[in-house]
Parts: structure tokens; sequence; C-alpha cells
């Protein structure tokens, strides 16, 4: 008994006497699903056009089946996994998604592999609708299954304003994840928005990362992206932002203080970045951040002098001006090695302006370097403020 396959096939359908019980069942029962289930499982070793016409016969009765279109699409996706995505197959497959979203536009599954199954294809725009089409349709308490998939697609290409858009609307669904498209943001050199965004997870007292990050984390990380990326940071007050996290978290002050320098060093500002090592150094009030701050103020007098030292080295005939001023840098890196110790012991006194061996210390070190005069009102000073 020859059935044709269709106009898109030129091959015909030969059912055997094996088929005849089968087809016997479905004119007794062309509306149950497990009798058509049953002949399908039977035809599963006949070609594929084989099997593809029983499922549309099938369809052809019961439309609003999902079982059986969800295992008709799997079986049309199998048929063609092995085959170039520009094989003509695979629009033949796109056609039948479209067919059962007539009647299944309410199920989740069916979008997610239709939308899965145009992704591996690379059709961009048409997949991208799809998806908007899947949100539309879909109540908003499905919504969470489609999104994974979307903003897989999105970062599998080269789209940033597209997956900007996209990561826009989802997070008015899940603000949660903001950190994902910070992430995002960050990979594709979106950096201030990535620091806009970033602002506002750590001015969000309700906020709770999906990464088990706390607040003092996600300020770092702030404080990092902004200090080392000055020129592309322009939408925040960086020297505002990071003195507010002076004021929130004093266990860290080093580190808070190193990145505010590090902004203005980036910037090209070394005078102002000097005043903020000088402001550190005198404000801190552990030895913990003293060392890190010292320490990376040393080396920037130290860089910015070699520096210039090459600068001069390069140039055909130097000038007295010159000389000066690398005469000046060099006593001006020796006068801060210099003070270390005694910078180090203002760190001492600060956290305990009644320690009396620290206060020797300091009329030790301020011996041989100060006039008799200030030597006097050292002393007093230690008397008075340890009477």
């Amino acid at each position: 008994m020859p059935i044709s396959n269709g106009p898109s096939s030129p091959m015909e359908i030969i059912f055997t006497d094996d088929d005849l019980p089968y087809e016997e069942e479905i004119l007794r029962n062309p509306y149950s699903v497990k009798h058509w289930l049953r002949y399908i499982d039977h035809k599963k070793k006949a070609p594929k056009y084989g099997v593809n016409i029983i499922y549309e016969r099938a369809l052809k009765e019961l439309p609003g089946s999902y079982k059986l279109w969800y295992n008709y699409l799997r079986t049309r996706r199998l048929q063609v996994k092995s085959r170039c995505i520009t094989d003509p197959a695979f629009e033949d497959v796109n056609n039948a998604f479209e067919r059962s979203l007539v009647f299944m536009h309410k199920m989740p599954r069916i979008w997610m592999d239709y939308c899965s199954f145009l992704t591996d294809q690379c059709k961009i725009t048409r997949t991208r609708k799809v998806f908007d089409r899947a949100l539309r349709a879909l109540p908003v308490t499905q919504h969470h299954r489609i999104w994974p998939l979307y903003l897989k697609f999105i970062r599998k290409h080269d789209i940033q304003e597209t997956a900007i858009r996209v990561f826009r609307r989802y997070l008015k669904l899940c603000p949660e994840n903001a950190e994902e498209y910070v992430e995002y943001l960050s990979e594709v050199g979106r950096l201030d928005e990535a620091a806009i965004v970033l602002a506002k997870i750590v001015n969000d007292e309700n906020f709770v990362s999906q990464h088990g990050k706390s607040k003092h984390q996600l300020w770092n990380e702030l404080c990092e992206l902004i200090s080392k990326n000055p020129e592309e940071v322009r939408s925040l007050n960086v020297d505002a932002i990071i003195r507010g996290g002076l004021r929130r978290y004093t266990d860290q002050l080093g580190h808070l203080w190193n990145s505010l320098a590090t902004y203005y060093v980036r910037s090209g500002l070394f005078e102002r970045a000097r005043d903020i090592y000088e402001e550190a150094i005198q404000t801190v009030t552990t030895v913990r951040d003293f060392t890190q701050v010292f320490d990376a103020y040393a080396q920037f007098e130290e860089l910015t002098l070699s520096k210039r030292m090459e600068e001069v080295a390069k140039l055909p005939n130097p000038n007295e001006d010159d000389d000066i001023e690398l005469e000046l840098r060099l006593a001006r890196f020796e006068n801060l090695m210099e003070r270390r110790l005694l910078l180090l012991n203002s760190v001492l006194l600060r956290q305990n302006p009644h320690n009396v061996q620290e206060w020797h210390k300091r009329v030790q070190l301020y011996e041989g370097l100060a006039s008799p005069l200030t030597m006097f009102f050292l002393i007093q000073l230690k008397i008075l403020r340890c009477s």
C-alpha cells in the first residue's frame, strides 16, 4: 500500500503486512495517543521518512497532544544532528517547530528546544526573535526556564549592544543576578556601565551575592575597577566613592588608600597621587595599613625617578634644569626612606598616645634633626601626654 511522503520528498512509503494490525487499530481508535505511539514504536526501525509520516498522521488527528509533538520534534532533531547546518533539512525541522507552537505555545519545553536548536544553527536575528516570542507567550513564572538559554545565546556571539539590552531586561526580573551582568560588561570592555552597576549593588543593603561575596569584597572589586581604569570610568566620582569606603571599612584602610592613589597615578596626576600617599601615611592607625601604603608610596617614587632618569638619558643635550629636577626627585625619595621610622613611630603613637617608650623613641629619632627649641617642645609634649 504505497503512500506518498508529500511534495517535498520523491520517495514513497511501503506498508507491509505487519503494519495492518496497527492500521486497523488506528482506524478504530484514531484519537488514542496510546495506539499511535504503539504504531510509531513499531515503525522506529523503518526509514526516517516512514516514522515522520506516522507522526504527521497522528498529529493531524491529535494536534493538541504534547506527548506526540515532543517526541516528534525530538525525532526530527536527531535525524539532522550529524548534518551541516546549511542543509535544507534544518529548515524543515524549524517549520515543524513553528507548526507545533500553534498548539504548544504555552509549553516551555517546546520553546526551549526550539531556541536551543536555532542557537546551534547560528541564526542570530531569528533566534533572538524566537526568544522574545517565548517570553511573551509564557507566563512570567516560567521565564526563569528561558532566560539562562537566552543569556548563553547572547554571550556566544559578539553582539554587545543587543546583549546589554537583553541583560537590562533580565535584571528587571532577576536583580539578584547583577553580578553576571557586571562580569559580562567587564569582558567586553564596557567598564563605565560595569562600575555603575557595581556601585548600585554595593549601595543596596538588601542585595545578596549569588557567589557568596561579602559587601566588603564587592566594595574592593569596585575600588579596583575604578582605580585601574580612570579613562573608561567617567560616570562616577571616584574620589568620593573611595573616601566613603575609608569611612565605612576602617579595617582595610591601606588597600583603599592605595586604590585612590592608583587612580590618580593612572590618570597622570602624579602630584595629586603624592598628596594622597602623604595623607594616608599621616592618618592610618595600624602598622599593617602603614606598611601597605608606605611600600606603595616608595615604589611610586622609585618608578617615577627611574622613568625620569631614562627620559633624561635619551636627551641629546640635557640642560641644567633637567639635572636639578633629577636631584630634587632623588632627594625626595631619600627623604621618604629616611622618614620611615619616624612615620612608623607616629602610627604607634596614634594607636596609644600614652606610650612612654614610643615617645622616647621619637625623641631619639629627632636628635640631630631638630633644633634645641624643637627638642624642648617635644619633651614638654611628652611630659604633658604622659601625665
